[in-house]
């Protein structure tokens, strides 16, 4: 059975920093693409940033500079790190593993106050 689980999201000031942690299990994860996507109310579910099975990353330009994405092989889990928090990243972001299928997690709420 496959699982795939977001944590680390909470509430931070603007200009804060968290790092969100996604744990796959039941894929053979090194193969898989993961990506963070987030929602926000009322809008369209946006990449925040991906990473391939080989390591290359992409990010959104609203997150650039500002956001890493990296991954842990030997953990099964991709990792998010957050700076500068601006209040418009609030949103509920969400894990997503693909490869020969696509998995997502419930994800995690992240809110940024001003």
């Amino acid at each position: 059975q496959v699982h795939v689980v977001e944590s680390g999201g909470g509430l931070v000031q603007a200009g804060g920093s968290l790092r969100l942690s996604c744990a796959a299990s039941g894929i053979f994860f090194r193969f898989y693409a993961m990506a963070w996507y987030r929602q926000a109310p009322g809008k369209q579910r946006e990449l925040v940033a991906n990473i391939t099975s080989s390591g290359s990353v992409n990010y959104a330009d609203s997150v650039k500079g500002r956001f890493t994405i990296s991954r842990d092989n030997t953990k099964n889990t991709v990792y998010l790190q957050m700076n500068s928090l601006k209040p418009e990243d609030t949103a509920v972001y969400l894990c997503n593993a693909e490869w020969r299928n696509d998995y997502w997690g419930q994800g995690t709420q992240v809110t940024v106050s001003s």
